[in-house]
């Protein structure tokens, strides 16, 4: 079997459902239909699953062409116990709802912290994507 370099693990994952999780934190679920000798992957039938708790929605995307740099873990679906989650699927609006609600949590908190830290004298740093 010819490999190319690179990605001799991805060859084999081709027409396989698969789950990626992206740098900026999304999560896409899809059948590999192609590869690259960077690690591109072309997605068909793709899903974007958003999780918050125990709950999780999915967004239809279609085909979905991710550069290999975004890739931070690819792992193939479990098709047979794809059914057996430990969740409950909720519909989009109320995910995407819920999704924001976490996030001005999340962003309250970061706040709360920054300013107890500016409280006691010290300078809170902020890290980004382009500082490594």
């Amino acid at each position: 079997m010819n490999y190319l370099p690179g990605t001799a693990s991805l060859i084999e994952e081709i027409d396989k459902k698969l789950l990626v999780v992206l740098r900026d934190g999304r999560t896409l679920i899809g059948i590999l239909r192609s590869i690259d000798q960077f690690a591109n992957l072309v997605l068909h039938r793709t899903i974007e699953r958003i999780h918050v708790g125990k709950k999780y929605g999915d967004i239809p995307r279609g085909i979905f062409i991710v550069r290999g740099e975004n890739v931070v873990l690819l792992g193939e679906v479990d098709v047979e116990n794809e059914g057996n989650l430990p969740l409950e699927e909720v519909p989009i609006d109320e995910i995407l709802e819920m999704q924001r609600e976490e996030q001005i949590t999340k962003q309250a908190e970061e706040d709360r912290k920054k300013k107890a830290l500016i409280d006691r004298g010290m300078q809170p740093t902020e890290y980004t994507d382009d500082m490594y």
